[in-house]
């Protein structure tokens, strides 16, 4: 059996290491000692797609696999595992809705939830 990340997983990987490096980790100290994470990151991430990991394509998320999803979260965590721990958060409430709710809850807050209107 072959374990290997496939090149899709491997850049998946890359782009929130490298994200985190550049947007998260130059600032997670003093986010720490402040105690929060500013709200003008969210934004970015979203662009990423990483606001909706587990909501699928027609309702605008990623439709990422859990491993993919794990990927993602190692790979922020490396920055600042409290902005990791956040992330995972809101996308198991998306990937609920997405999953189990109605078409019209479905509807009315998975984009918001996707580009991180709502959090």
């Amino acid at each position: 059996m072959d374990f290997s990340l496939s090149s899709e997983q491997t850049a998946i990987f890359d782009m929130a290491y490298e994200f985190g490096q550049e947007h998260i980790a130059p600032f997670a100290r003093d986010w720490e000692k402040q105690g929060t994470i500013p709200k003008e990151l969210w934004p970015k991430v979203a662009q990423l797609g990483l606001g909706g990991i587990y909501v699928s394509d027609e309702m605008g998320g990623s439709g990422l696999s859990r491993l993919d999803a794990t990927l993602v979260f190692e790979a922020l965590a490396m920055a600042c595992p409290s902005v990791s721990a956040f992330l995972s958060i809101h996308n198991m409430c998306g990937g609920m809705i997405d999953r189990y709710g109605d078409p019209e809850t479905r509807a009315r807050w998975l984009p918001r939830l996707c580009q991180m209107d709502l959090i």
